[in-house]
């Protein structure tokens, strides 16, 4: 079972697939895959999701 953090935006159709671990102030993009873990901070996109972008500011993607 994957482990979100808080802060945690996750786009239509997105996939989170196995015992990974999706830290804080994390963007996941629509339809992606993600397998593996996804650090604090950061845009990722994608089949086989990829970082794309570290050091955001969450309030940017997200508005609160």
């Amino acid at each position: 079972m994957p482990k979100i953090g808080n802060n945690v935006y996750v786009g239509a159709g997105a996939k989170i697939i196995g015992p990974i671990e999706i830290e804080d102030n994390v963007v996941i993009g629509a339809n992606a895959v993600v397998v593996s873990n996804i650090p604090s901070n950061t845009v990722a996109i994608g089949l086989s999701a990829k970082i794309i972008k570290k050091n955001i500011q969450i309030n940017d993607y997200i508005m609160i």
